[in-house]
């Protein structure tokens, strides 16, 4: 079984070479028993979720947060309502002046993940750094 979609993995930043040694390895990256081993930037864990900093941010951001569920569920439907009322309360505690929540979930042919866990992100733009095109915004692959 593969926990990771290569061909979705952005090729800036390492990060489709930690991709590749994920899918050599055959664990899945956001399962609390690997969670330590690719992600170093740890902000909080609860019952149900993780959460960490985005290692591979997408540019140019102020946040980029990744909300992990603890067990290895990849429907929507898995997700219990205890689950969806502490996802909320964490999104509402980060604070974020702006920006975007982003679901991902099922098959990563069809999300542009990398990953087959789902997991969610917040984003908050950065549109006063030098790199930010406000034609653009933050660009990144779904589906």
């Amino acid at each position: 079984m593969s926990f990771v979609n290569q061909d979705n993995a952005r090729r800036e930043n390492n990060y489709s070479k930690v991709i590749a040694e994920i899918s050599e390895k055959k664990v899945c990256p956001f399962c609390p028993d690997q969670i330590k081993n690719f992600h170093k930037l740890p902000i909080d864990e609860r019952v149900h979720w993780l959460v960490t900093q985005n290692m591979y941010a997408y540019k140019p951001t102020k946040f980029h947060y990744l909300l992990i569920h603890k067990n290895h569920i990849q429907s929507i439907a898995e997700i219990s309502d205890d689950a969806w009322k502490e996802l909320k309360h964490i999104i509402t505690e980060t604070k974020v002046p702006g920006g975007t929540l982003m679901l991902r979930f099922g098959e990563t042919k069809y999300t542009g993940a990398s990953v087959t866990h789902l997991h969610a992100h917040i984003i908050q733009s950065d549109p006063d750094s030098p790199d930010y095109d406000k034609t653009k915004g933050i660009l990144t692959r779904v589906g």
